[in-house]
């Protein structure tokens, strides 16, 4: 009889590639999931990992035996979320995990709706970056997560997780306002509303590349190196024919308006990123382009109480001025 703690073992083996990463995610020494693993092949009965040196990588047969896995740990959600309703709906810990612009302008909301319609359930908020949520999702770090994708980074299909589309948003260009550069192109009739929130644009959108380009020679703000936001940047400002120029790399996007009120550089940000009053020392031009967030949970977690309860309150919590899917995926 197989394992499934050890199927779930060889799952995350062929996920993040090496024993050691297996080891630091879920707790474990390396030998610890090596003498795991070498059970599983006892119990297989044939191998599931060809060792090269330092490094191990699956068998077909190994390869194979994962795809059991997902359809095996899938089934274990189902029955967990038909246990934990006929036990008592949504209650215990709910563990997120949420980017922080959705921390701060959607979260709070939909805790407080949360905690009033179920208050037997105790929500943990960690601000995880989207790149890293599949991990956390399948190590079991967390049960439930705001994820993101770009139009010019999208989000690969990841085996084991499931999505609910959330909202879309617009991005913008953000510049000093004082000092623009030559030929910079504007967009007035497109660009947020000075008050509080920007609201959708009115108006043919400008051209994004010629946007874009007007600022080739501008210093650049993006997100730290490895995150989404920071390869969003830096390929949409490929597409529009130019490499950006980076000077500052910060993940806040108050920060990142702070510093281009500065002076000190351009930058792509979206609409969550921009809300609040507006900041007369920052140009922001909407951009014909897109982030679009989902709430990730494992396969087979959508009928969890919890998952569907929090779920459904940040449905509630979105902004009217952001854009819903008009159907789930």
């Amino acid at each position: 009889m197989l394992d499934v703690r050890r199927l779930r073992l060889l799952r995350e083996l062929a996920r993040r590639g090496t024993i050691a990463a297996v080891a630091e995610a879920l707790a474990f020494s390396p030998s610890a999931v090596s003498q795991q693993l070498s059970v599983l092949e006892r119990e297989a009965g044939l191998p599931l990992l060809e060792r090269t040196g330092r490094r191990v990588r699956l068998t077909p047969a190994g390869q194979n035996l994962v795809r059991h896995a997902d359809a095996v740990l899938e089934r274990l959600e189902e029955a967990a979320a038909d246990l934990a309703e006929a036990r008592s709906g949504p209650a215990g810990a709910l563990r997120i995990g949420a980017f922080p612009t959705a921390t701060r302008a959607i979260v709070p909301a939909a805790l407080v709706a949360l905690a009033r319609r179920h208050p037997g359930l105790e929500p943990m908020v960690s601000e995880t970056d989207p790149a890293a949520v599949a991990h956390a999702l399948r190590a079991g770090d967390l049960d439930v997560a705001l994820v993101h994708e770009y139009d010019f980074v999208p989000a690969p299909r990841e085996p084991g997780l499931a999505t609910q589309p959330l909202y879309r948003e617009p991005m913008y260009l953000a510049a000093p306002a004082q000092a623009p550069s030559a030929g910079a192109v504007r967009a007035s009739a497109s660009a947020p509303a000075p008050a509080s929130a920007p609201g959708p644009a009115s108006g043919p959108a400008p051209d994004q590349g010629a946007v874009l380009r007007a600022h080739a020679d501008d210093p650049w703000i993006t997100a730290t190196h490895g995150t989404l936001c920071h390869a969003m940047a830096v390929r949409a400002c490929q597409a529009a024919g130019f490499t950006p120029r980076i000077r500052h790399r910060v993940d806040e996007f108050p920060a990142v308006l702070a510093l281009v009120a500065a002076g000190q550089g351009v930058a792509v940000v979206p609409q969550l990123g921009v809300m609040g009053p507006a900041d007369p020392a920052v140009a922001l031009t909407r951009l014909p382009m897109e982030r679009r967030t989902k709430v990730a949970f494992r396969s087979g977690a959508a009928a969890h109480p919890a998952v569907a309860a929090f779920a459904a309150a940040l449905r509630a919590a979105v902004p009217p001025e952001l854009a819903t899917p008009d159907s789930p995926e």
